[in-house]
């Protein structure tokens, strides 16, 4: 197999991610569960990821669709770069396992369906916050709790945001 083919492979559709997951689990890994639109991969995101999957055996990245990420309000160019690409780019970690997309404005569904054993988020949301409604609520937390599961944060890298990086390219 190529190493292209092996980071292709590791993008799957939600029924694969199932079956994946599943079989881990039965071999007794710790899923490790994030999401994001990863618009341009930058440092602060592959130390986030990197820490993330030190939290368990295998992280699936679960990715914003295009739709999904302009339903965001995170500019009108956003994203950057389209899913594929994305995709590409964040199995192409070595320590990422999985990646897979969702359609819908946040993962919940996903989170549900999969039932990772640890769900991750930055540090600017609270794994503490019981309000839906609230900014800091990490969505599919209360989903992982019911099954036995952990919710995390990870502080983030100071000084790295695809947004302020968009605006230095628009400025410069």
């Amino acid at each position: 197999m190529s190493r292209l083919s092996y980071v292709q492979q590791k993008i799957v559709e939600k029924d694969q991610a199932l079956r994946k997951l599943a079989a881990w689990k039965s071999q007794g890994n710790r899923v490790v569960f994030t999401n994001g639109c990863f618009d341009i991969l930058h440092q602060g995101h592959v130390t986030y990821l990197a820490k993330a999957a030190e939290l368990g055996d295998r992280l699936v990245v679960a990715l914003n669709t295009d739709d999904s990420v302009r339903r965001q309000n995170k500019g009108p160019e956003r994203p950057l770069n389209n899913e594929g690409a994305r995709a590409l780019l964040i199995a192409a970690l070595g320590f990422v396992d999985l990646v897979v997309f969702f359609e819908e404005d946040t993962p919940e569904a996903m989170i549900e369906s999969l039932q990772p054993d640890i769900l991750v988020k930055g540090a600017d949301y609270d794994p503490e916050e019981k309000d839906p409604k609230a900014k800091k609520f990490i969505v599919g937390s209360d989903t992982v709790r019911a099954h036995g599961g952990e919710v995390r944060v990870i502080e983030l890298e100071q000084g790295y945001s695809t947004t302020s990086l968009v605006d230095r390219l628009k400025n410069s």
